[in-house]
């Protein structure tokens, strides 16, 4: 029982993390959007 525990608790830890860095790339995907939006706006 404990070994289950301990894979289940191994995959909700890696779920959790791989769920963090998707979300960071895309704020940073979004960021970078929002600069090359500015700088267009600016050059109208």
């Amino acid at each position: 029982m404990s070994r289950y525990l301990a894979v289940a608790l191994a995959l909700f830890a890696v779920t959790l993390a791989a769920c963090n860095t998707i979300a960071g790339a895309g704020e940073d995907i979004s960021k970078g959007g929002q600069a090359i939006t500015n700088e267009a706006d600016k050059a109208k």
